[in-house]
């Protein structure tokens, strides 16, 4: 199996748990799992296609890109790359579902627009609806920080909290 990730492409066991960082996305099927922590304002939207199995989360930390070539960063340009990345392993997009995670308002300075956590989850919406994709689950906003773990195989989302503690999407 492949592992797509924003910087490199590996090969990895079937059993095996990939981190995704901040501002980067993996993809992955099989009996795989994707992980990722410290969402906080940042927001984790998570991909996947119950038929072949295929599974790409990614962990956004902006709305949207303003020049910068960094697509994992921004919401609005991390969907179209992590769809593109699960198309590669057999994917099809007409059968992805997403759940958003994060989104929470950390510090009590926002702007006119909103929460920059308010914000990610409204580009990820948006991305995600040019691209024809449901959301299906969310656990969004409020003010406490969340760890997040997908299993490829099944498309449940586990997410974390310390505030709040666990709940599966």
């Amino acid at each position: 199996m492949k592992v797509y990730t924003s910087t490199t492409t590996t090969t990895r066991s079937e059993s095996d748990r990939t981190k995704v960082g901040i501002a980067d996305y993996a993809v992955v099927s099989g009996d795989a799992t994707l992980t990722t922590s410290g969402l906080g304002s940042c927001v984790g939207i998570s991909l996947h296609d119950r038929e072949s199995g295929v599974a790409g989360l990614a962990h956004a930390m902006l709305p949207y890109a303003d020049g910068d070539a960094t697509e994992a960063k921004y919401a609005d340009t991390v969907v179209p790359a992590l769809v593109r990345a699960m198309v590669e392993e057999r994917a099809d997009p007409n059968r992805m579902q997403a759940k958003l995670a994060g989104g929470s308002t950390m510090f009590e300075f926002s702007s006119a627009d909103g929460s920059i956590g308010d914000r990610n989850v409204a580009a990820a919406k948006e991305a995600l609806a040019r691209q024809g994709i449901r959301v299906v689950a969310e656990d969004v906003g409020g003010n406490h920080g969340r760890s997040l773990e997908l299993v490829a195989s099944t498309g449940e989302l586990r997410v974390r909290s310390a505030h709040v503690g666990e709940t599966t999407l």
